[in-house]
């Protein structure tokens, strides 16, 4: 009997089953709106294009240090990585080099933070806050396994 006691004592206790955890996100922010409301230069929580205008240009001259006026598509993933969090994440080269020579220039990139700007603003009064950051996700991705194929037959 003592024997069956210490091997119940020394057996690993049963693990205890997740919880349900924290719900999926329904509230998301595109890379590009993230770097518009850190461009909040005065921190009153909304971004002007005037803050815009001055935060894109300061951060294409971190990545521009040869002072040559324009990116190549390599340097604009670094500003990409650097500003927006990855290489790859939108506004991407080709729809930003407008003028198809392959090359990205301040004016270039002005122009397309502030058509994206422009997008955000929902309300149209010339500043993007917060809110005006966020994008609803209309569907939730499920947390459960994905289905198993089923087999022809």
């Amino acid at each position: 009997m003592i024997l069956a006691l210490l091997l119940q004592a020394a057996a690993p206790a049963a693990a205890t089953p997740p919880g349900p955890g924290q719900p999926p996100a329904t509230m998301m922010v595109e890379p590009v709106a993230m770097m518009i409301a850190a461009c909040d230069l005065d921190g009153d929580g909304r971004t002007t294009a005037a803050e815009l205008h001055t935060c894109v240009a300061r951060s294409f001259a971190a990545i521009d240090t040869g002072h040559q006026g324009s990116l190549g598509y390599i340097a604009f993933a670094d500003w990409a990585e650097r500003w927006l969090g990855d290489r790859n994440a939108l506004p991407g080269p080709f729809e930003t080099d407008t003028d198809g020579d392959n090359r990205i220039t301040l004016a270039e990139l002005q122009a397309k933070m502030a058509q994206i700007f422009r997008r955000l603003d929902r309300d149209h009064d010339g500043v993007v806050t917060r809110a005006e950051c966020l994008t609803i996700r209309a569907t939730v991705p499920s947390d459960r396994a994905p289905r198993e194929k089923r087999k022809p037959r």
